[in-house]
């Protein structure tokens, strides 16, 4: 590994300790006091009703409606997410729901994100997998970091999550997410998407991934995986090492599999 990727990697450790400390010190802007106490789950909609009373009181300048601070499918989530603590729920609630603001999500299109889009380098599967949850495809090979503003991928993440979401079935909650690792090298790295990446699923959209496959994945992907594993934590428990045989023949009918991934 060369000087300059080492280096790479220390900087973005500092931005994952970094974005810790951010999430904590924005929950404390909001002026509900912070209780370590667990919550009874045996009545989830009277705990949707109090946090929404809480956010409704401590925290007005958050905007409401949908995926607001009075979406109460939104609240119910975060809530499962934090296991059902009233307080931990509201701290993240509140984090996500800024960002959501400030990154206007809902603002997002499929002409504001059509230029990095056309990389091909991520997008959602027009079919579910055989679990039915809807799927998303990333090809590493094509992202070259610095070939376009840094913004741009991050509104394609943001967008193609909220794509994904927007798919999903009765009865799922959860999806999946599909790394072609073929043809990649350390030209496509990039930790500093990386730590976006882990802030997006943790923080805003906190355990709606159910699984996350690394196909074909290449002797160069091995020393960046190691660092970035023991940093994820039990995000990495939801990852598995397979082959494209494997992802045809267990995660999609002969109709659905993916066109990269056909014989």
């Amino acid at each position: 590994m060369s000087i300059r990727f080492s280096s790479t990697i220390v900087a973005a450790s500092v931005n994952f300790k970094n974005s810790k400390n951010l999430y904590i010190n924005r929950s404390r802007n909001c002026r509900f006091s912070v209780r370590s106490c667990v919550s009874d789950s045996h009545n989830p909609q009277k705990l949707v009703l109090e946090v929404k009373e809480r956010l409704a009181k401590d925290c007005t300048s958050l905007p409401i409606g949908k995926n607001g601070r009075d979406d109460e499918e939104m609240i119910l989530w975060f809530l499962k997410d934090r296991r059902f603590s009233v307080d931990e729920a509201i701290g993240k609630l509140t984090k996500a729901i800024k960002w959501r603001d400030e990154f206007k999500v809902d603002e997002l299109s499929e002409d504001s994100i059509k230029t990095v889009a056309n990389t091909g380098k991520a997008y959602v599967h027009d079919f579910l997998d055989v679990k039915g949850r809807p799927v998303v495809i990333v090809a590493p090979a094509k992202h070259i970091p610095g070939l376009l503003d840094p913004k741009e991928d991050e509104k394609l993440c943001v967008f193609l999550l909220e794509k994904a979401l927007s798919k999903l079935p009765v009865g799922q909650d959860k999806i999946l997410g599909i790394f072609d690792l073929r043809g990649f090298g350390s030209q496509n790295a990039d930790l500093k998407f990386l730590t976006f990446l882990f802030d997006v699923f943790y923080y805003y959209y906190p355990s709606r991934l159910d699984e996350v496959l690394f196909v074909d994945a290449p002797f160069i992907f091995q020393p960046i995986w190691q660092f970035t594993k023991p940093v994820v934590k039990s995000y990495a428990n939801l990852v598995k090492f397979c082959s494209v045989e494997t992802v045809r023949k267990e995660y999609f009918t002969e109709e659905t599999i993916p066109s990269n991934f056909r014989s």
